[in-house]
């Protein structure tokens, strides 16, 4: 097996140079890096991670802590944030919090205990034991997807974040319904405490207000972010006097459970209930009709994560920046317009700005 010191005579270098080109420790002259990685290329040197790790303080490894792995969201987030990493010669740890505060320190505090460089995190909807731990022990972090509000003594963010924009896409599905001659709207909100969740709400509000209808406590109901709560959410909705004449799901899991309370009842999309839910999916254009969603920059999201941590080691002092990516709308049938073949425009209350994709 090759060594350092066979990589510094085949490039004519010292072996303080190879180090030095290999842990970025030192500025090298173009031409010796060139020759020191044709070195080895040609030896197939294979540095020891764990001597570099002693020498440079840094174990070249990113500590992932997501919850509901499994969810295609979130899937598709650890794609983005494995494929940058890989990008820039780091490994990943993963974990799930399972979005519960005291485990999410656990969680943390594991990570944290592998000598992690720094950690990407979707915080919990009561993040204050993770702030406090990450800020007492001064661990290079990202916060993910949800955004918190630590700000420090000046007012400042603490911490760096990214998210897809929630509130305005929202609005967009609540007009794009109300376009449609929908007046009773309900809406499907996430878990309490997620930024995410409030922001939606926001959204829905706005999309109301734009539309000219009044706000109806009843026709908002919280699913949890989940599957089964999406289901026990929508059918109290459909068991109101009054129910709504078209529905807002605030995210794929829900709207799957929407969906099986729709079925359950022997309601059909979009007939007897319109459909626009938030997040797009794999399947989404599987079911029937094809579902009209608001699609999230997931990949980008992990991306820019990384990017975030890596320039936060790069320059530990630097102001904290929390990114907002925009969202994408795909109009397809769920909502009660025809395919686009057959579609004429309709009297969409449209908003500026909009990202939209229109698919068959």
């Amino acid at each position: 097996m090759a060594t350092m010191a066979d990589v510094a005579r085949r490039a004519g270098v010292s072996v303080a140079t190879v180090s030095h080109v290999l842990n970025d420790t030192r500025p090298v002259l173009p031409h010796t890096r060139r020759a020191v990685l044709d070195a080895v290329d040609e030896l197939g040197y294979t540095p020891n991670t764990l001597a570099r790790s002693l020498v440079t303080s840094r174990t070249r490894s990113i500590g992932l802590a997501v919850s509901a792995i499994s969810n295609p969201y979130f899937t598709e987030i650890l794609q983005g944030v494995e494929a940058a990493a890989l990008e820039h010669g780091y490994s990943l740890l993963i974990a799930d919090p399972h979005d519960d505060p005291g485990h999410e320190r656990k969680v943390v505090q594991l990570l944290h205990e592998r000598r992690v460089d720094g950690m990407i995190v979707a915080p919990s909807a009561d993040p204050r034991e993770l702030v406090a731990y990450l800020g007492r022990h001064r661990v290079p972090a990202v916060f993910l997807d949800r955004v918190v509000d630590a700000p420090q003594d000046d007012g400042a963010p603490r911490f760096d974040q990214v998210c897809a924009e929630s509130a305005e896409p929202t609005t967009r599905l609540v007009t794009h319904l109300a376009g449609l001659g929908h007046r009773r709207i309900g809406l499907v909100a996430g878990r309490p405490g997620f930024s995410t969740t409030r922001e939606r709400i926001t959204g829905y509000r706005q999309g109301l207000a734009v539309a000219g209808l009044p706000y109806d406590e009843r026709l908002l109901v919280h699913g949890d972010s989940e599957a089964a709560g999406g289901e026990r959410a929508t059918a109290s909705l459909l068991s109101l006097a009054v129910p709504p004449t078209a529905l807002v799901t605030a995210n794929n899991a829900m709207t799957i459970g929407a969906l099986r309370a729709l079925r359950e009842r022997g309601l059909s999309v979009p007939d007897d209930l319109a459909l626009c839910c938030f997040d797009d999916f794999a399947w989404a254009d599987l079911f029937s009709p094809r579902l009209t969603a608001v699609a999230q920059p997931s990949r980008e999201l992990g991306a820019r994560a990384v990017r975030l941590l890596l320039d936060r080691l790069a320059a530990p002092e630097r102001p904290a920046e929390t990114v907002r990516l925009p969202c994408s709308f795909v109009h397809r049938t769920s909502c009660g317009c025809p395919p686009r073949d057959q579609r004429s425009e309709p009297s969409e209350l449209a908003l500026p700005n909009a990202h939209e994709r229109i698919l068959p």
